[in-house]
């Protein structure tokens, strides 16, 4: 339980944090603002720690008239208890007036705070949530909420809010302007390394970056889920940041960490999912259960935390290049496995129960790599009845027609900014 002068105390001072004037990036999860505001359900925005969703409520809150906010990331609301919402309502009410949409930051660190937001939601009030555990969010808002809520994953600026951050503004023309197309492609070698964390970008302090990741694996994981075996999770952790965009199975990893069985790997990676730090990639099977038997790929959220726990940049910007597009289809919401036969094609993407693209990543096309990089990517395009496939290099161009299929190659950067240049 939490006194009612400490709440006032914390609702006052986090009411004068966010009113402060700053400058801060728009971004584009939603296509308007106003949609998001008229939408009826419950909106919960989750994803990474520090990745910009509280910034996005800013966003929100811009557009919204009478709302009230608090952020429950806040150590003197350790012990709140979900008996403690209606106190906290008033006092609410009482800095902010009536108001109509409620705004709540890190919520998950309440335990049963669905029952409070749902009797928010039937009484007609908007409430929009924040979240950064993914699995916590679905799980209670699946089994009390059906039907009533719509999840948004925030992830790290995507190029273009990166370049927005950098205050350099993209336009059709920019892409065939020598000066212009050469600044982008700068742009996208400091993307490459720096990845896409806000204040990391911000501050390029490593022992920010460490923090967080420290948060994330210590309060999202560790003692959300009461693991023992810290050691156990960072060697993990290790090895996963090493081999991103690579296969591997649970009983590799088993033998990599001396453990007796995978049972404990499987579960470390989910919580390692649910907390966005990494993403399991399935391949493609018609077959449910060959798919699920199949080795999986690892793909991290940012580089930045990537090469913070061991990813070597240096040799390896293909990868890099790879798990740059993962993300970024990700974020366009695609339904994504790889492909593997006799070779191997990155990625294809489902639409309901079609395969509706096939795409390729390599960091350069040379007369050495071609026939494979090509081949992997027929080999999914025959097998998918697909006519058009797709092959992303860092800044090659071209469209090729091979054994009457059409490959068009196209530079990472390009890719990612085509959807969103002026």
């Amino acid at each position: 339980m939490v006194s009612k002068d400490l709440l006032r105390q914390v609702v006052i001072q986090q009411k004068a944090q966010i009113e402060k004037r700053g400058d801060f990036i728009e971004r584009t999860v939603f296509r308007r603002v106003s949609d998001a505001l008229d939408d009826n359900r419950i909106l919960i925005l989750t994803g990474i720690r520090r990745c910009g969703k509280s910034t996005l409520l800013k966003q929100l809150m811009q557009s919204s008239a009478g709302f009230c906010y608090i952020n429950f990331d806040d150590e003197r609301l350790l012990g709140f208890r979900a008996g403690d919402f209606e106190v906290l309502n008033g006092i609410l009410m009482e800095i902010y007036g009536p108001s109509g949409t409620y705004f709540f930051d890190e919520i998950q660190n309440v335990e049963k705070f669905e029952t409070f937001v749902r009797r928010l939601h039937d009484n007609g009030k908007k409430v929009i949530i924040t979240g950064s555990n993914a699995a916590l969010l679905s799980r209670e808002f699946g089994t009390r909420l059906t039907g009533r809520h719509k999840i948004f994953e925030i992830y790290p600026f995507s190029f273009t809010e990166y370049l927005r951050f950098r205050k350099i503004r993209i336009r059709i023309e920019s892409f065939y302007l020598p000066e212009e197309r050469a600044a982008i492609t700068r742009e996208f070698g400091r993307f490459l390394e720096y990845g896409g964390l806000p204040e990391y970008l911000r501050n390029n302090d490593p022992d920010y970056l460490k923090t967080l990741y420290d948060n994330i694996l210590y309060r999202d994981i560790i003692a959300r889920y009461a693991i023992r075996r810290q050691r156990l999770v960072r060697e993990l952790v290790g090895i996963l940041a090493s081999t991103i965009t690579l296969p591997f199975t649970y009983n590799s990893l088993k033998k990599s960490l001396g453990l007796k069985n995978a049972i404990t790997v499987k579960e470390y990676i989910s919580y390692l999912s649910s907390a966005y730090l990494f993403f399991e990639l399935v391949r493609f099977d018609f077959s449910i259960k060959k798919q699920l038997a199949s080795p999986r790929k690892i793909y991290g959220i940012d580089t930045a935390l990537c090469v913070l726990n061991g990813f070597s940049l240096a040799p390896d910007k293909g990868r890099i290049l790879e798990n740059i597009v993962f993300i970024e289809l990700k974020r366009r919401g695609s339904e994504i496995f790889y492909f593997a036969q006799e070779r191997e094609c990155d990625f294809v993407l489902k639409d309901r129960k079609k395969i509706v693209m096939a795409v390729q990543v390599c960091y350069e096309l040379t007369e050495k790599n071609r026939e494979r990089e090509t081949l992997g990517l027929l080999e999914a395009m025959s097998a998918l009845k697909l006519q058009k496939g797709l092959i992303l290099t860092d800044d090659q161009e071209d469209e090729m027609v091979v054994k009457g299929k059409t490959i068009a190659v196209i530079p990472v950067w390009k890719w990612l900014l085509e959807e969103s240049s002026e």
